[in-house]
């Protein structure tokens, strides 16, 4: 698969998780561990009242960005 291909493909994804007023919970992480073990690539958005820094979530979620463009960011399960 192309990096061209790549990108169309992830830019098809359907939001999974969305990110509300409340910000980044320990639920959510946990929610986003979930979703990685099931899907293997997620996309999260979230509010525009909202503050999110990708880098924090991607840590503690230990998944890998993708990608990010505006308030959205698409998330891969961490290479070991």
């Amino acid at each position: 698969m192309t990096n061209k291909e790549l990108k169309r493909d992830l830019n098809q994804l359907k939001a999974t998780l969305w990110i509300g007023k409340k910000g980044c919970t320990e639920s959510t992480i946990e929610e986003i561990r979930r979703q990685i073990k099931d899907n293997k690539i997620i996309k999260v958005k979230w509010l525009k009242n909202t503050d999110i820094i990708p880098e924090e979530i991607a840590q503690k979620s230990r998944t890998v960005i993708l990608q990010v463009r505006g308030r959205t960011m698409i998330l891969s399960e961490e290479k070991n």
